[in-house]
Order: C-alpha cells, then sequence, then structure tokens
C-alpha cells in the first residue's frame, strides 16, 4: 500500500496561502513525490523544459523562419554577424560575440544612417525561441513609439551569434544617443522565451555593463511587449535627458503601470 506522501497534492488540498503562490509563480512548488524522485507528470514537465531551453540555445536564427517574410520586409530588416564562426565558437567564445566581422561593418556602414535619436538592433543571444516569440510584437511598438516621440529611429537589424557588448561597436558605427538591443536571455526551466532589452546611451569601445541598463523578463507571463516597449521608451527619454546610462540611473516607472508589468519587477 502506497504512503500517502508519496501522491501528488491536489490545490485543493493545500493551505489557502501556499495557492495563492503558485498562482504567482511557475515554480514548481509542493509538486509531490514518488518516493525520493518526483513524481512521473513532473519528471516528464522538467525534462520537457530542459529540452526546450537546449533547443532554444542551439537554433541557428534564420531571418525569414523567425519573422515571415511579411514582417521582415515591412521593417527592411537584413542580417549581419559577429566574428563567431559557428554555434559552437559562439558558445566557447563569448568576446568573439562582441564584434562584428568586417563585412557585417561595411553593410551596416552602407545600409544605416548615423546620429539617429534611437538605434535598435535584435540579436539571437542564447536563446533564438525568445527572438522568434517576443520581437514581432515589440519591435513595430518600438519604432511607432519612437516616430510618435518625433525620434529619428535607425534602421534595425538582426545579428547573428551575438553578445551584448555588441552595443559598443554599433555605438562607434553609428553614433546614436539611445542603442536598444533586444537579445535572447539564457533560458531556464520556467521559459525559453524571455527576451531582454539592453539599452546605452552614445555606446563606445571601453563600455561595460555598468554603462547599460536592462529590461529584463519579456515574456508571456513576464513583461508584456506593450509594458516593455513603454519602459523602453522612456528610459530612452530619461537617457538623453541625462546624457548618460549605466548603475547610476534609476528608471522611473511609466505612470499606470499594470501589477502583471508590476511583478515582473519583484
Amino acid at each position: 500500500m502506497a504512503d500517502k506522501t508519496d501522491s501528488p497534492l491536489a490545490s485543493s488540498d493545500l493551505p489557502e496561502i501556499v495557492r495563492k503562490i503558485r498562482a504567482r509563480t511557475p515554480a514548481r512548488l509542493l509538486a509531490g513525490r514518488a518516493g525520493a524522485a518526483y513524481c512521473t507528470d513532473t519528471h516528464i514537465e522538467l525534462r520537457e523544459a530542459h529540452a526546450a531551453a537546449r533547443d532554444a540555445v542551439r537554433a541557428e536564427l534564420d531571418l525569414g523562419r523567425a519573422f515571415g517574410a511579411d514582417f521582415a520586409g515591412r521593417w527592411q530588416l537584413f542580417e549581419v554577424r559577429t566574428r563567431a564562426a559557428n554555434k559552437d565558437e559562439y558558445l566557447l567564445r563569448p568576446d568573439l560575440g562582441r564584434r562584428f566581422d568586417e563585412a557585417s561593418r561595411a553593410l551596416i556602414g552602407e545600409r544605416c544612417s548615423r546620429g539617429n535619436d534611437l538605434q535598435i538592433a535584435i540579436g539571437d543571444g542564447l536563446s533564438v525561441t525568445s527572438v522568434e516569440a517576443q520581437v514581432p510584437s515589440l519591435l513595430p511598438l518600438l519604432i511607432e513609439g519612437a516616430r510618435a516621440r518625433g525620434w529619428k529611429a535607425g534602421w534595425p537589424f538582426v545579428i547573428r551569434y551575438c553578445r551584448v557588448g555588441v552595443l559598443n561597436e554599433i555605438g562607434e558605427l553609428l553614433g546614436p544617443k539611445v542603442a536598444v538591443l533586444l537579445i535572447g536571455e539564457r533560458p531556464g526551466l520556467a521559459t525559453a522565451e524571455s527576451l531582454s532589452a539592453y539599452m546605452a546611451y552614445r555606446p563606445r569601445a571601453g563600455h561595460t555593463d555598468t554603462n547599460r541598463n536592462l529590461i529584463s523578463n519579456i515574456h508571456a507571463r513576464g513583461l508584456s511587449p506593450q509594458a516593455a516597449a513603454e519602459r523602453v521608451l522612456n528610459f530612452a527619454a530619461q537617457m538623453m535627458k541625462a546624457q548618460m546610462s549605466g548603475s547610476t540611473l534609476r528608471e522611473e516607472l511609466p505612470k499606470g503601470l499594470d501589477s502583471k508589468s508590476q511583478s515582473a519587477l519583484e
């Protein structure tokens, strides 16, 4: 006869406070056990989440597949790449993901104008899955929102094998007031679809994470694309006014930030 402690706990058996906590987080709390191991359902769910995370990291970014021809054509997206020759080298040599190769530097210089108020780039990072899931909703909100503010927005482009430090090269090549890099976050076992927006005021060689700001957790259970776009644009306006970015600049949250967006900050 099985011990009752080996059976999964039904939601109705849990105290109200525990049910409320479980409703607010994807963490696997009080999932039950079978002897010393997880229950079968929990074990399979964990294996599925781990497989999704591995796939997100190992996937190759394909512009047409990721966004579709219509979206890529509407925003005139084009692809460049860093000095990493392939995915394996990208994962083993982070430094190569912070610099464009020579052909990409030339292409960016040919297609993009300098000195814009806002320059957006899209990097695959450590989750191609998140880029495919979040960018189609977020990019239009950012560009249209920038134009509504009277800003000049640069031509967006997509970076293969991208690391955050490539912001410095974007600054050197294009000289924008504010550069925004939408990049896939390292996936975990809660979601593989979380995107980050790294931001910097007039980025240049020698800048580090201390000179940048970050808005993260952009995904279905975190920060919505609408809330993320509002925060990115408001923060960019702060940077332009203060003429700086980085650890000494504190984000002033937009008024009316909804409860779901607020919970993503906690």
